[in-house]
């Protein structure tokens, strides 16, 4: 059994490699980094989970949550990442000489990376995207859902993700429905037929958008005679509404067109549709059948 123990602890003070000005590095020392190394990630992640949970729950955004929960990950990472190398006596001189040579080399091998990364952290700080806005993109809209390492997060109105790069989000041209308020203004168009009273139409129609709740009073919703249409007057209803994305814009235009349409049949104003009035120039008399039926 002793002799076990004299195994044991032989390899355990084994030296592996020295460091400049460190002294000698052994097996133990290693398997304790290893050791620490693989517990400082585990609680980093749960100290991480734990203040994301209990910051979720005050009245900060989404997004300043994820931004705090972030840093405060990287600075645990950094503390457990300082104390390995204090096990291993490696002085930070020889480190940051080692460290810079590694950058050196990673950053001409992994250019896009470094520039998603430090776009990440750009668009946390200053915030021109923040996790639940509503954007629009080249590639589609959609909800911001995560703000990642490497890239952004994104829940299309068809419940498809996106997966865009950090830096993309900071180069190409950004539509945010949300970015200082929810605020949105929007227009419905509607032609109804010749002969139709215009302020007895724009009345209704005010009306209509005006009664229904999501439309905000200021600025007031505004009703404008647009045009002398092909086969219809054409009206043109301006409203503010305060709307999280394209579809809850969708759901309120469509139940302000819903009372429209209620509102002009009962008082018998027909909502127009394409007609043709067809003229024939015709000199002699025009025989006319009729199908018999059996």
């Amino acid at each position: 059994m002793n002799s076990f123990l004299e195994i044991i602890t032989e390899i355990w003070h084994f030296s592996l490699f020295s460091v400049p000005d460190g002294g000698a590095v052994t097996v133990g020392q290693l398997v304790l980094v290893v050791v620490v190394l693989v517990v400082g990630y585990l609680v980093s992640r749960l100290i991480e989970y734990v203040i994301g949970r209990r910051l979720a729950d005050s009245r900060l955004r989404p997004d300043a949550v994820h931004t705090l929960k972030r840093v405060l990950f990287y600075a645990l990472l950094v503390g457990v990442f300082m104390m390995a190398l204090s096990l291993l006596n490696v002085p930070l001189g020889a480190f940051a000489f080692i460290s810079g040579a590694i950058a050196i080399g990673v950053g001409f091998g992994a250019q896009n990376i470094i520039n998603n990364f430090i776009s990440g952290w750009i668009l946390m700080a200053e915030r021109p995207i923040r996790v639940g806005d509503f954007i629009e993109l080249e590639s589609g809209e959609g909800v911001v859902e995560q703000i990642g390492n490497r890239s952004t997060r994104i829940r299309r109105s068809d419940g498809v993700h996106l997966l865009v790069p950090n830096s993309l989000l900071l180069e190409r041209t950004v539509i945010n429905w949300t970015l200082l308020d929810q605020e949105i203004r929007t227009v419905i168009r509607v032609g109804v037929a010749y002969g139709s009273s215009p302020q007895r139409v724009a009345e209704i129609l005010l009306k209509a958008t005006t009664d229904q709740p999501e439309v905000k009073k200021e600025p007031p919703p505004t009703v404008i005679f647009e045009d002398f249409g092909d086969n219809a007057l054409v009206f043109d209803s301006y409203f503010w509404c305060d709307v999280s994305g394209e579809r809850s814009l969708r759901v309120i235009r469509s139940a302000v067109r819903m009372r429209m349409s209620r509102m002009l049949e009962e008082n018998n104003i027909v909502v127009a549709f394409p007609q043709r009035d067809v003229h024939m120039d015709v000199r002699g008399p025009i025989e006319v059948r009729l199908p018999r039926s059996d």
